[in-house]
């Protein structure tokens, strides 16, 4: 059960301004929506190559400025937004995240991070020219029961954990953006942050080696993308990490931790539409379940990197976060392509991990409307 927070703005009534590129599915359901409930966050502009959804979506919230692409650096030079918001299709992320990050402007970036290691490091050396913020959308670091399953697991519950396995899948149709290879889109780079972030975290050490496995039926819509990753992870201490990632079968997504003592099962695993439930099986006890409310995770989120914008704090889901998991990606791409196992080499140790002190619980908000967009397995 989740204490929600009320919805209250901050005593010196500062807002940071935001400017939300890329109007897709993800944007229009889930962001615009829970900007209004967080208290310290506001939407100041829009960025759209699509001038129905500039038109429409500015008028339904009462969005002062929209402009198309062409228009985004007179947009992060003009004064008139803090931060950006960035939901575009992933090979776009490094270019406007740099633009923005140089002009002093502060960004919220979806995952996955950019396509390869050099973006990701471009993205944090443009954060630190330009005295900016850059945080990863990673939305669970800031939701109760996905906080609750790493302190259990890192608290011992468990014994030591030994195994995780996940499953995650959705039906994504041929006319969708994730199915265009141009796009570094596909299962592995759209869901596989999600098994890949919270093993790290439960585990609290990073991947060693990867080994994975492609699989593609013979249909149109996976003629660019594989439909099916399966990876597997060597981690230090022996423990290992396997999951598989779809755009082939009905919705679902778990993971279950195992240790030498007890499991975990966590069910939703990834998803933000469900109430969350853990639960635990400890020797030959009977398996006990927490279950934790929806929430609002990309209100959450937002309040959360409103906030170190506006005390000046560094957000924990930072740049090198999600450079941690692209380079993962990247390792699991090369076993497939090659067949053989790849060894990951280390970085620094994290300095924070997803901790209590980050968790923000908004009530859940009602999905926004659609304009010229879909879920994945619609149209856009």
């Amino acid at each position: 059960m989740s204490f929600f927070h009320p919805v209250k703005e901050r005593p010196d009534g500062r807002k940071v301004r935001y400017a939300a590129v890329g109007l897709g599915w993800i944007m229009q359901e889930d962001f615009l929506p829970g900007v209004a409930h967080t208290g310290n966050s506001v939407l100041a502009a829009l960025v759209t190559g699509d001038p129905t959804k500039a038109k429409e979506i500015a008028a339904k919230y009462e969005i002062p400025r929209t402009t198309d692409y062409d228009g985004f650096d007179a947009l992060v030079r003009s004064g008139d937004i803090d931060a950006i918001y960035l939901a575009t299709p992933n090979t776009m992320h490094r270019d406007f995240a740099v633009r923005a990050l140089e002009a002093g402007v502060h960004v919220l970036c979806e995952k996955p991070m950019a396509p390869t290691e050099e973006d990701c490091r471009a993205m944090i050396d443009a954060a630190r020219r330009g005295n900016a913020k850059l945080m990863i959308a990673y939305r669970l670091h800031f939701e109760e029961g996905n906080i609750a399953a790493i302190e259990a697991v890192q608290g011992g519950k468990l014994g030591e954990p030994r195994i995780f396995s996940s499953v995650f899948c959705q039906q994504v149709s041929g006319e969708n953006h994730r199915t265009k290879g141009e796009l570094w889109a596909g299962p592995l780079p759209d869901m596989g942050p999600y098994p890949i972030n919270a093993v790290r975290h439960l585990f609290a050490a990073e991947p060693t080696e990867a080994f994975a496995l492609m699989h593609r039926r013979d249909e149109p819509r996976f003629a660019e993308i594989p439909e099916m990753i399966t990876a597997l992870l060597r981690f230090p201490g022996e423990r290992v990490a396997q999951f598989t990632v779809t755009y082939g079968a009905n919705a679902f997504g778990k993971y279950t931790v195992a240790g030498d003592q007890g499991s975990l099962e966590v069910d939703p695993g990834y998803g933000w539409d469900k109430e969350r439930t853990l639960r635990f099986t400890l020797g030959e006890e009977k398996p006990a379940e927490e279950s934790y409310d929806m929430v609002d995770q990309f209100g959450g989120e937002t309040l959360y990197f409103s906030n170190c914008v506006l005390d000046n704090q560094e957000p924990e889901p930072d740049g090198m976060e999600g450079l941690a998991d692209v380079r993962v990606i990247r390792a699991i791409e090369e076993s497939v392509r090659t067949g053989q196992p790849q060894r990951i080499e280390p970085l620094p140790p994290r300095p924070r991990r997803p901790n209590r002190e980050q968790v923000v619980s908004l009530r859940a908000v009602k999905p926004g409307e659609m304009v010229h967009a879909a879920p994945p397995e619609g149209g856009e």
